[in-house]
């Protein structure tokens, strides 16, 4: 039988979409240009199914760059049901924490009773909490949590004493901090893992090993992270604890006042970065206060014998 042949008007009727949506998506390089006939566009089959395509992509919440990518690869003889796959996996969730939902009552409550708008909106800027519709039959604002541990981690933070601006600062600089990890983890495998399946097109088959890779080396970032931060956490927490608990340094006790003493730069600088700017001053007199204890022990202890007896044998004795 013919192929079934429409104007654009009855393609956006039959896929459900619109002739705007339609124009737009050709002028992406989404749908192929019609064929001629005559001063008509004429749209087959084809289109009518890479509409269906991009709807039904479009429902499982790609973007529009994304599936133009997935639809060059399906037609560059890359198996779209293997890319769509390893897309999916990539896509997929990269822990296994389940979201959450909490209104906003129950987020004051969690708070100690703190109502912060402030400190809502950018809870909502970074992601933390998401705003869900309301509605006649749920009245109140309701957000969807993500991530419930890391709410958790505000929670017992603010309950510690850190206010909520420092808690958001916080987290905007770690963000950036991780970002850059995960970025180097992708480098990093993408390098000495998937560069033989990003160098040629994928076969159904292909792009199933590749999906398979995700899946089982997904959880390696978090781990090696988490060790590394266990480790670095333990090495620094210990010398971070003695450095606060240590006892400040003695200024030896005087009744006169202080007198200013002229001392070269690069010896203030010095000092400066060994002992740091607040203990500059008491760093250097007690190593003067020291030195001068010293030289007055050393006047108080007799010479050795062997000196004495050198001494008053005079010169002749040697």
């Amino acid at each position: 039988m013919p192929e079934a042949e429409y104007r654009i008007e009855d393609l956006a009727h039959r896929s459900g979409t619109t002739v705007r949506t339609i124009r737009a998506y050709q002028d992406r390089g989404l749908l192929p240009r019609p064929r001629r006939d005559g001063r008509a566009n004429v749209y087959g089959e084809a289109h009518l199914a890479r509409l269906h395509q991009i709807a039904e992509l479009l429902e499982r919440g790609y973007t529009l760059a994304s599936i133009k990518e997935l639809l060059d690869a399906w037609d560059t003889g890359r198996g779209l049901g293997g890319v769509l796959g390893l897309v999916t996996e990539t896509e997929g969730p990269w822990s296994d924490e389940e979201p959450g939902r909490i209104g906003r009552a129950e987020l004051a409550a969690a708070f100690g009773g703190e109502q912060d708008d402030e400190a809502v909106r950018e809870a909502v800027d970074l992601g933390v909490l998401v705003r869900l519709p309301s509605s006649d039959e749920e009245p109140g604002e309701e957000f969807l949590v993500p991530s419930p541990r890391q709410l958790a981690v505000a929670v017992e933070l603010h309950a510690a004493g850190v206010p909520l601006a420092a808690i958001s600062g916080h987290l905007r600089e770690l963000r950036t901090q991780v970002e850059h990890i995960a970025s180097r983890f992708l480098e990093f495998t993408t390098e000495h893992v998937f560069r033989p399946y990003l160098d040629q097109p994928l076969a159904d088959e292909k792009a199933a090993e590749a999906a398979d890779l995700v899946r089982r080396l997904r959880p390696l970032a978090q781990q090696s992270v988490d060790a590394e931060l266990a480790r670095a956490m333990r090495e620094l927490a210990v010398s971070h604890l003695r450095r606060h608990l240590a006892p400040p340094p003695c200024t030896p006790p005087t009744d006169d006042p202080p007198e200013p003493v002229p001392l070269p730069a690069a010896t203030v600088r010095a000092v400066r970065a060994l002992a740091g700017p607040a203990n500059t001053a008491a760093f250097i007199a007690a190593a003067a206060e020291r030195e001068v204890r010293a030289r007055t022990l050393d006047a108080l202890v007799p010479p050795p014998l062997e000196d004495e007896s050198i001494r008053r044998a005079g010169p002749e004795a040697g």
